[in-house]
């Protein structure tokens, strides 16, 4: 006589009825837990789409207006602000102005949605000439980032863009010590409460191509090897960065990339268990994605949450992702 085999066990019982597989996930991915990278260019109508990176756009302030309420409406966690000035010079003046293209898109977005949050990316590479992360000064034969005079730098800007009514500051530059000269510049002027997203473990990845044609920020000569991680590290190196920038007063670290480096997210979440973790699902992630949908080769939208979902398994609580908005429009519907 046929009959099923006696099995004390089966996981299918909680994978068949996709009501019991929905009570029993573990890791979801929602709107609240995402940041949207927004790039701002002077001028007015502007929304140029970014040839590397479909369905991003440089947008204008009155554009970004339009932007931010759309994403406050959305329920997404907040944006994340880079600046394209009409002109750029050796220090990046332009980031350190009270009528800078940060500090105007600030104040749009604050004006325009006070319920976002409001971040701001503290780096000089996206307003100097040469493209680089700061300063630069002839350095044992070579040209490169002067450390220290850099710092004053992010300071002035940071303080411009709290001034302009920013909801956090996020500095990326990689500098030593910039954790803490901009904690001790804002406390200075009375800004205690701003709190600090610090890109703590940022390696000097190729990934970042795309995002250099959206920002135009790409270096006019060599590479940011120098002070950013390099990607063959040993990976407790990482955790040195976050200790440094804990103990300087950064309040969320940042690992970036995201999908090649999920075993740093892990890790680092794993030894600063107590600590917000975010990490950026940076633009090469991005494109090729794009690219690989565009021949539909894959499915974009469930690789999409797919790739969010690895990223919160590996721990972070945070994700920047130029998928927000896609994500949270494929919750709602």
């Amino acid at each position: 006589m046929d009959y099923e085999p006696y099995l004390p066990v089966r996981p299918r019982r909680l994978r068949q009825n996709p009501a019991v597989r929905k009570l029993v996930t573990e890791y979801r991915v929602t709107p609240e837990r995402l940041i949207l990278p927004l790039f701002v260019r002077e001028g007015s109508g502007v929304r140029q789409e970014i040839p590397s990176m479909p369905g991003v756009f440089q947008l204008s302030p009155d554009q970004l207006a339009e932007e931010v309420r759309e994403v406050q409406d959305l329920g997404i966690g907040g944006v994340i602000l880079f600046g394209i000035p009409e002109k750029k010079d050796e220090v990046g003046s332009d980031a350190m102005s009270p009528d800078g293209i940060i500090a105007q898109a600030v104040r749009v977005c604050k004006k325009n949605a006070p319920e976002l949050l409001c971040v701001t990316d503290v780096c000089c590479c996206e307003y100097t000439s040469h493209g680089h992360c700061g300063c630069l000064k002839e350095i044992g034969g070579r040209t490169d980032v002067d450390n220290d005079t850099t710092l004053e730098l992010l300071k002035r800007q940071t303080l411009v863009q709290a001034e302009a009514g920013v909801d956090m500051v996020a500095p990326s530059g990689m500098m030593d010590g910039m954790v803490g000269a901009i904690r001790e510049g804002l406390d200075e002027h009375g800004f205690e409460h701003l709190p600090i997203m610090s890109y703590a473990v940022k390696y000097a990845s190729a990934f970042y191509g795309p995002f250099r044609d959206a920002a135009e920020s790409a270096p006019q000569f060599g590479d940011r090897r120098s002070y950013q991680m390099a990607p063959d590290a040993v990976a407790e190196t990482a955790l040195r960065e976050v200790e440094l920038d804990l103990s300087e007063g950064a309040d969320i670290i940042m690992v970036k990339p995201a999908l090649a480096y999920l075993d740093i997210v892990r890790l680092v979440h794993d030894s600063f268990p107590e600590v917000p973790l975010a990490t950026y699902n940076v633009s090469g992630e991005y494109s090729m994605i794009k690219a690989a949908a565009a021949q539909g080769w894959i499915d974009e939208k469930s690789v999409v949450l797919e790739t969010l979902l690895a990223m919160t398994r590996a721990g972070a609580g945070i994700i920047l992702t130029y998928w927000a908005k896609d994500v949270a429009y494929s919750i709602g519907s």
